[in-house]
């Protein structure tokens, strides 16, 4: 056992004695690192593990807590300064915060500053579908030429056989340590460190300890049987708090567990997750099932519904949320769980004992909108869901889908369909957001992890018709996402399980080139054939085509290349005019009009995108503000200070933004909303181009241009430039790296701790005397230089 203990403890060490013995190393991230190839390549394997650091000041300073969590900072802070600079990496898609850790080595490569060289992006996809499987060949195609520049070989058919041999083999012996473990011969925290051992050994070196430890285990002892399941463990701390209780961790579900789980936990069904920990807590005689969701993972807490309603009611269940290494109150309280306490869920503190939220200075009222175009957006709306509403109890089906998925399917086939954050900003707009989080967590439903995309889950809970948003979201048939987070598909599987609809979760790919072009507003809308991969594409087609031949077989409708054509070319011209808008507001000083006309402006009609009227309302929009440009017409007429926005809007309280424009000349003119339409829409159809890949040419980018390193940073600057913005003020969620190259470009930015979506226990009194601070102080100074 020494043996494992040692590698599982100390990896790096590891690493120094195979380099030491002559062996060739690669450090691998993602627990789907295809060891088997790279072992035929003539590696060791070796896995790279978040360290146990108690600060991570260059990584936190890179990438900031909002944007990725603590296990992700610490892997960064470790490849920022490796102990062993020349042994190449190999970084997975197996979480969501992998490709963003490569991303962000990428573009401090691209800076020139000190990071790991010597980085690989494999792409591997894990949906059962045979579109992601062409994808993943292609992806394995170029990790084997990579392997070669590295010194390797090319892994051949007798290598990889071989290779695959030795790990069937430790798979075997993993089993048979699995009986060991449920008899009480083997300990939860010595069955962890084997499991994470033998992705740092040799295989040939792990096998032969196992097949010696075996015969050499203790007699069995007792304890309460305890079943672990939720975010990966990396550490045995919490496996040895639970065994210092008096407990036996008698089996595991996870990444990381004795018997590995199938998929990454981002790409793990809850149910069948939920249905083999079920069948095992009954084959054991579990004592307890304990869910832990660690150092704030976002993936494990989607799969405690599942669990509730997958265990009978005799078997205990807890779950808790916690770091992994445990402090004195989660000991505690895995003590009580394990003397018989039940879980205690937190109980709603009642309306009248509810502390009262921050009072703001004053009362913020109702945007002043100043756009004719405007004025009939909100009244089209609703009659437009109205009608929705209407031809959903008349049997039309119906689809609910997230803001990056490929809406113009449904729109050329004629399925009314509703955008999930949308309906999100209705539920903020209607104050239903407490609620809705309420309705979430009565059935097991995490409602602080991706709250706003679960808004449309909490809609099916929904049985109060006079207080339900807009008469509440209809039941969909469809619900349709892409794979940008974690939870997503998590979210998703359990929303169709809920209400009986079709999920689609789209792939997400990441593009892993290790050289990427900056300028990508000026290469996507012409060039997006050559810009894009085209693997990226195809396998967005092919899933596209899928969820096309489902609709169809649902619904009984067609799909007709010629209509979808149409709908694409409505959409082109309607971000053209969007285009044209964003230009017009970025030359004209004082600006024609400010962020609290651009938002509602563009994103209305962008939830409406690839209709007749959301066309002709981009249009009347843009011949608005040109002639209030002619006319010498301003948002403000005192304008002095030009204000951009990072990150997502403040829809419940627009009026936050024109809170100093009397007071101090301040005009925010710069979102997200109308640039991200002037830019990442567009899509040239002309010489024959297919419809359908310039759509998916769209999808596979949409949201690397707001967060991912290299896309967004040089994007904002762009902007930031263009527009003469003075002082950038940033959400909790923008992008550290937008902060970072905004302020090296000259741009003050002001940062803020508030939340778009949820505003409660917010300290508005702190957040506007911070505005005004920064209005009055560098925004003020940079506009005195620039006038």
């Amino acid at each position: 056992m020494d043996l494992f203990a040692r590698a599982f403890a100390d990896p790096e060490g590891e690493v120094a004695r195979a380099i030491a013995s002559g062996r060739r190393v690669i450090r691998t991230l993602g627990i789907d690192a295809p060891r088997a190839r790279l072992i035929a390549a003539g590696f060791q394997p070796v896995r790279l593990v978040a360290p146990r650091l108690a600060a991570t000041p260059r990584a936190d300073a890179i990438m900031g807590a909002a944007e990725m969590g603590l296990r992700g900072r610490r892997l960064l802070e470790a490849l920022l300064a490796p102990a062993f600079p020349d042994v190449p990496v190999v970084i997975t898609q197996a979480d969501i915060e992998q490709p963003q850790i490569f991303a962000a080595l990428r573009e401090l490569a691209r800076l020139g500053e000190r990071a790991a060289r010597n980085v690989h992006f494999l792409d591997l996809l894990h949906l059962p579908r045979p579109a992601s499987a062409a994808y993943n060949a292609a992806r394995l195609a170029e990790l084997d030429r990579w392997l070669v520049a590295q010194g390797g070989i090319l892994p051949g058919e007798a290598a990889l056989a071989a290779s695959e041999d030795l790990l069937a083999r430790q798979r075997q012996l993993r089993a048979y340590l699995q009986i060991a473990r449920e008899q009480g011969r083997l300990s939860g925290s010595d069955a962890l460190a084997i499991a994470g051992a033998c992705a740092v050994l040799p295989p040939e070196e792990a096998n032969a300890a196992l097949e010696a430890l075996l015969p050499a285990l203790p007699a069995p002892v007792n304890g309460k049987r305890v079943i672990v399941c939720g975010t990966a463990h990396e550490g045995d701390e919490l496996y040895r708090a639970i065994e210092d209780a008096g407990a036996r961790i008698v089996a595991d579900h996870h990444g990381w567990g004795l018997i590995p789980a199938d998929r990454p936990a981002r790409v793990a069904a809850p149910h069948a997750g939920a249905e083999t920990v079920a069948a095992n807590a009954a084959r054991l005689a579990a004592d307890l099932v304990l869910h832990l969701s660690l150092d704030g993972d976002e993936a494990a807490p989607w799969d405690k519904a599942a669990l509730l309603r997958a265990l009978p009611a005799s078997t205990p269940f807890a779950a808790l949320r916690c770091a992994s290494a445990p402090d004195e109150a989660t000991r505690a309280r895995i003590v009580a769980l394990l003397s018989g306490e039940p879980e205690q869920p937190a109980a709603p503190t009642p309306p009248e004992d509810r502390p009262a939220a921050p009072a703001r200075p004053h009362e913020q009222g109702r945007s002043r909108k100043s756009l004719e175009s405007v004025a009939g957006f909100t009244a089209y709306n609703r009659e437009w869901f109205a009608s929705v509403r209407r031809a959903v109890a008349e049997g039309s089906p119906f689809a609910v889908v997230n803001a990056n998925a490929p809406q113009e399917i449904l729109r050329a086939m004629d399925v009314p369909f509703v955008v999930n954050q949308w309906w999100a900003s209705i539920v903020a707009a209607k104050q239903q957001s407490r609620r809705y989080q309420s309705l979430l967590r009565a059935r097991g439903y995490p409602a602080d992890v991706e709250a706003y995309s679960a808004q449309g889950l909490a809609a099916a809970f929904d049985d109060d018709a006079e207080t339900a948003p807009w008469g509440g979201l209809p039941r969909p048939d469809f619900v349709h996402a892409v794979a940008s987070s974690d939870p997503t598909l998590k979210l998703f599987e359990q929303w169709a399980d809920e209400t009986g609809a079709d999920c689609f979760v789209y792939e997400r790919t990441v593009d892993p080139r290790p050289d990427l072009y900056a300028d990508w507003w000026a290469q996507l809308p012409g060039n997006w054939e050559e810009a894009v991969e085209p693997c990226r594409v195809d396998l967005m087609v092919a899933e596209m085509r899928e969820v096309i031949a489902r609709i169809e077989a649902k619904t009984g409708r067609t799909f007709s290349p010629e209509r979808f054509a149409e709908v694409m070319a409505l959409v082109n011209e309607q971000e053209d005019y969007y285009r044209k808008t964003r230009d017009l507001v970025a030359r004209t000083v004082p600006a024609p009009i400010g962020v609290v006309d651009s938002m509602p402006a563009t994103m209305v009609p962008q939830w409406h995108r690839g209709t007749v009227w959301a066309r002709d309302a981009a249009k009347a929009f843009y011949e608005e503000v040109r002639a209030r440009a002619e006319a010498g017409l301003a948002a403000c007429p005192g304008e002095r200070v030009r204000l951009m926005w990072v990150g997502r809007g403040l829809w419940s309280e627009m009026g936050f933004y024109q809170k100093w424009e009397e007071s101090h000349g301040a005009v925010f003119v710069w979102s997200m909303y109308l640039a991200l339409a002037a830019d990442g829409y567009l899509r040239d159809l002309s010489g024959g181009k297919d419809p359908l890949r310039a759509l998916a040419s769209r999808v596979v980018c949409m949201g690397d241009e707001l967060r991912m390193p290299t896309w967004a940073g040089p994007w904002h600057v762009h902007e930031a430039q263009t527009h003469c913005i003075d002082g950038a003020v940033a959400l909790q969620d923008a992008d550290p790296f937008v902060v970072r190259a905004l302020r090296e470009a000259g741009i003050p930015v002001l940062e803020l701790t508030a939340d778009n979506f949820n505003r409660e226990g917010e300290d508005a009194a702190a957040i506007e005397a911070a505005i005004t601070a920064f209005i009055e102080g560098s925004a003020t100074e940079r506009a005195r230089s620039r006038q």
